[in-house]
Order: C-alpha cells, then structure tokens, then sequence
C-alpha cells in the first residue's frame, strides 16, 4: 500500500516521533530513540532531512552513474539496499534522496525497513548500559529478553550486551544466571574480555560463594583476565570475613606472580585482619613479610602498623615506621599522629607527645578527640591539673566535642587531686550532655561521692547506674555500702544487693 508524500506523517523524523507501537508492549528502546537529537547516533543521518541544509551524498551513491529509477522502483531498491547490513546506510541516504522526487511514494516495506534500522542494537546497548548506571538492573535483563525475541542483528554489539547483562544480574544477586550467560556468549564466539571475570568474581563474593568465586580466579589467571585491584580487595576482605587469613596473603602471591602491584587498601586490610583475630604480634610479623616480599605500604597501612607495634611494646619501630612516613610525605595523618601520642603517654614521654602536637598543629593538622584524650590522660595521671584544664579550654575553644573518655580522664584526674567538688561540676556537665554511665565513670564517682558524704547523690548515681545495667562489682558495693552506713543507713537496699556483680 503507498501513501502520499506529502503526508507529515512520512517525513523521516516522523520515525521515531509519530510511529505507533503495539501498547501492550512499552519497548524502553522507544523512549531511549526520543532522545536521540543530540546524539551521534545514525539516527541523526535519519533527522537531516529536516534541517535546512540538503542531506549528505555518499560516495557510493546507487543512483551514479545510472538513470534515476522511476518511482515505483525506488521502493524496490531501497528495500534491496536494507536486506544486508553493509548496504543498509546507502538504503538510508537513497531514501532521502527519493524523497525529493515528488512522485516517489514509500511503501509499508520500506518503512519498515526504516523502523527497523532505528531500533539498532546500538541503542538497545545504549538503553542497558543507562539503566545499569541508574541501578535499574531488572530493566536490563528486560531489554536483553526483548532485543533476543526481536528480528534485530546485533552481533556486532554482542560482547557489550552481554556483559551488561551480566553484570546487571551479578548485581540483583543472580550469579549463578549471569555465569550461565557468560558460558553461553563464548559459545557463541563472542570474545571475552577482563572485564566479564571482575564482573562474575565480584557478584559470587558478594553472595559468599567461595568455590565458583575461586574457579573463576583459576579461569582467569590461566587466560590473564583479571588485573583489576578492586576485585582482589574483594576477595580479601571475603577471606578475613570468613577467617580464612592465609588464603589472603594467597591473594598476595597471586598479585605478584601477575605482576600486579598489590594496593594500599589491601595491605591495610591484611594488617588488620590479622590484628584483630591473631593479634598484633603476628599483625606485625605478616607486615615485616609482605614488605620483604616487596609490597609497599601506603599512608593507611604505616598508620594501621603504627598502632600494631605501639600495642605490642615495640616502640623503637612505631618511631621508626613514624619517621618513615614523614619521609615519604605521609605528614599529615591525624590517626598516625595520635598514635604516637597515645603511645608517648603509656611510656611517660610527656615532653615528646607535647613537641609532637606543637609540630602536627605547624603542619596545618587539627588535633582530634583522641589526641586530646591521650594529653588529659597523660596530664592527668602525673596531677599536672594546669595543663588538663588549658588542654580542655583549647578543646572547647577548637570546637572539639568531649566524649565520655574526655570526661573521665578530667573527672578521674581532680579526683586523684582531692577537689571533689570539681569532679562533680564535670559530672554534671557530662550527664546533662546525654553521658552514660560505665564501670570506670560509675566507681569514680561512688568514690567521690562517699569522700565528701553526699549520701542523697550517691544514691541517685547507683539507682541512674541499675537503670542504664552498669553492674557493680565488689570494690564498688563495699565502697558505696560503706558509704552509705557512715552516713547512718543501716538497711541495705535490695537494689544494691541486686547490682552486685558476683564473680
């Protein structure tokens, strides 16, 4: 059936615009194609036609050469042109030169030819990869079902397609689907590329699927797929979740056998994991290792073994890691800085930890709330009360927030000094801010309570401490019983007797 060329239905733009499509089945590639105006997709050949300026000739022009067919051949031709996917532009710009015979009238089969070279798998590939950044993953799988039923050729886009497919069901928890998928591509003769095995490694550690995730790591290590750090921090992190620490430093051997150079972050981690479930001595031990096996620790990793040989005694390397780092530029790490502090304070280095924050503060770096803490503990300890009070002044006027260690180094060092009521001023002060009561906090304050006999506070401290499930232990209960019978209480609560903590 022809139709008038003079219908505005049937010029060009009109693809992708005016074109009905059947309701029941609202394809995503229609919407992506409204877009499609500032794109330099072959739509745009397809939209020059309403511009001011004539479409473009091509070299190969079907008409050169030779007399113009007559109009009721030119549907012929151009559907001729459409049947192989080399020839399908000339099919295009022939259709935009008939359209300037006056007396060319397209055919339902050329439209179609023409509908069906928008909806090009390039914009099926488009649409996937736009609603896999949105995190629309279902969409993707959606649109991939839909381009498979459809009559589109798109093997020449059939890698990409199928690793966002993959990657959008690795995604939505689907491993095992987007694995099969991928099987089913290289069957095919798609190529496979790295990007496909981080894809599939990352979706099984995700789901804690430690065979399949392994398997894959073999596959790719054979074909020299994997190079992408962020996939073996991954696995490392899924090997100390599951306190498979060896297999970490496995992840290690691999990295270097591929010439990968292994990441700060996954140093770090390696630490870490093994301070917290073997402890800092062997923390220590596999950090001395890996730097003999040529990893280099990054500003993260130096601050993590700062504290692994603080909290092991070994002070000499914590000073030496410290120098290290500042020879490297790492000299503005407020969490190496505080560690330093910390540990100057355990070894009575008053001195050290106060040069150390004067040279900190130089450098444009903030001491934070734990560095504050170490100074009032330290302060604190040697009854240095002039300094506690000139460091919490600078706290306040830095606008740094006193936690409940804050308050207990301060409390704990006027009480140490006998000025009680100055511990209660504090104490006050912390509850007022929301402060809960601890076993530390709680026997500070029954021993300042029971020395200066205020028996009503005492109380109200030990019904606030039952309330919150502070437990007291034996030292407490005698010094708030006896606290309570020098000022003339001789029934002992039931409730003391509850919150004693018998052990």
């Amino acid at each position: 059936m022809a139709i008038s060329p003079s219908s505005p239905d049937f010029h060009l733009p009109s693809i992708h615009k005016n074109f009905t499509f059947n309701s029941s089945k609202t394809s995503p590639v229609r919407l992506f194609l409204s877009h499609l105006s500032s794109s330099s997709s072959r739509i745009l050949v397809l939209n020059s036609s309403s511009s001011s300026y004539p479409p473009p000739v091509l070299e190969d022009d079907p008409y050169q050469d030779s007399a113009e067919p007559e109009p009721e051949n030119l549907n012929v031709l151009i559907c001729n042109l459409f049947k192989d996917s080399k020839t399908e532009e000339m099919g295009v710009e022939s259709y935009l030169k008939a359209k300037r015979n006056p007396d060319f009238v397209p055919e339902r089969s050329t439209l179609h030819h023409l509908i069906r070279y928008s909806m090009h798998a390039e914009c099926y590939a488009h649409t996937m990869e736009a609603h896999l950044k949105m995190g629309k993953n279902e969409n993707v799988v959606s649109l991939f079902q839909e381009l498979q039923s459809s009559e589109i050729e798109w093997t020449s886009f059939g890698t990409q397609i199928y690793r966002l497919l993959c990657e959008s069901l690795g995604k939505s928890g689907r491993p095992v689907e987007a694995l099969e998928f991928f099987r089913e591509m290289t069957k095919k003769g798609f190529p496979e590329d790295p990007s496909f095995y981080s894809s599939l490694i990352s979706s099984f550690v995700s789901v804690k699927d430690v065979e399949s995730a392994e398997e894959l790591l073999q596959e790719a290590k054979g074909k020299k797929m994997l190079r992408d750090p962020s996939v073996f921090l991954k696995l490392v992190l899924m090997y100390i979740d599951l306190r498979s620490l060896e297999k970490t430093l496995a992840i290690v051997s691999y990295m270097k056998e591929m010439n990968i150079r292994v990441s700060d972050c996954i140093f770090c981690a390696i630490v870490n994991g093994y301070a917290k479930q073997k402890g800092p001595s062997f923390a220590a031990k596999v950090y001395e290792d890996l730097v003999l096996q040529g990893c280099v620790p990054g500003q993260v990793t130096y601050a993590s073994v700062l504290n692994v040989y603080s909290r092991t005694g070994l002070y000499k390397k914590a000073e030496g890691v410290f120098w290290e780092m500042e020879n490297k530029g790492f000299d503005k790490c407020v969490v190496a800085y505080s560690s330093m502090i910390a540990m100057y304070g355990k070894t009575n280095r008053i001195r050290d930890a106060m040069r150390l924050v004067a040279k900190m503060k130089e450098k444009g770096v903030e001491p934070n709330v734990w560095i504050y803490n170490s100074l009032l503990d330290m302060h604190g300890k040697v009854s240095n009360l002039r300094q506690v009070e000139k460091i919490w002044k600078e706290m306040k006027r830095r606008k740094v927030s006193p936690d409940k260690v804050s308050y207990t180094s301060v409390i704990s060092a006027y009480s140490k000094a006998r000025e009680f009521e100055t511990c209660v001023n504090y104490y006050n002060e912390y509850r007022l801010n929301g402060g809960g009561i601890d076993r530390v906090m709680g026997g500070i304050m029954v021993g300042v309570y029971s020395k200066i006999s205020r028996v009503d506070e005492l109380v109200k401290l030990l019904q606030d401490m039952k309330v919150e499930g502070t437990r007291l232990d034996m030292r407490l209960y005698r010094s708030s019983l006896n606290a309570l019978r020098d000022a003339g209480v001789q029934i002992q609560p039931m409730w003391l007797e509850e919150s004693l903590d018998r052990v």
